[in-house]
């Protein structure tokens, strides 16, 4: 009878340390880290001021500065953003970039950067069951109000197509920030000129 006590007791302690133990690891999984190529991106922290601290997105920072679309990056209402690196960038044909930075193509700048986001928390498990709901493939519609195609290729890569037949793999995902997620692509999706 003591014996059984006594490992119930002891069971009881093992649960609660358990459980402890539980608790403890959900507090530091939300305010987790992912590095991408050194740079440190924290959960608490927002989209553009884990974007900026990046050197891997420094001409995306700059092309949401000169549109003065930080707010959308900043913001309170959640997004989900397909962030083009410096090297999908340089993807672009040349010249491409500086005249989009140029005044006069505000507009085009704003929708080009808007193509990359989508409202709320887009995880790649979403994406994922919307592709396998759609048979083959997922529409996704952007804060630009245009459409992204998602399929899933070959290698199991969730691959984003704009709407001139442009593709882009999702290299990274699911980095979550305190107003939305990030999803790294290899390559600029272009929007079909209005």
């Amino acid at each position: 009878m003591v014996k059984l006590i006594l490992m119930k007791k002891t069971i009881l302690i093992c649960l609660m340390l358990l459980y402890s133990l539980f608790i403890f690891a959900q507090n530091v999984d939300t305010a987790r880290s992912v590095k991408i190529k050194g740079s440190a991106m924290q959960s608490p922290k927002s989209l553009i001021e884990n974007l900026s601290a990046s050197n891997e997105f420094s001409i995306l920072v700059k092309a949401i500065k000169a549109d003065s679309l930080t707010h959308l990056f900043d913001g309170s209402s959640p997004i989900t953003v397909f962030a083009p690196t410096n090297k999908a960038f340089e993807k672009l044909p040349a010249g491409k970039l500086d005249s989009l930075l140029q005044p006069a193509h505000k507009n085009e700048l704003e929708s080009l950067i808007k193509y990359h986001c989508v409202a709320g928390m887009v995880s790649s498990k979403d994406i994922a069951k919307q592709i396998k709901a759609g048979n083959g493939q997922a529409t996704l519609t952007t804060l630009s109000g245009s459409i992204l195609t998602a399929r899933i290729n070959e290698n199991r890569n969730i691959v984003l197509t704009d709407e001139n037949g442009g593709q882009s793999v999702i290299s990274q995902f699911d980095i979550k920030q305190n107003n939305g997620i990030l999803h790294i692509v290899t390559a600029v999706l272009i929007p079909k000129s209005k």
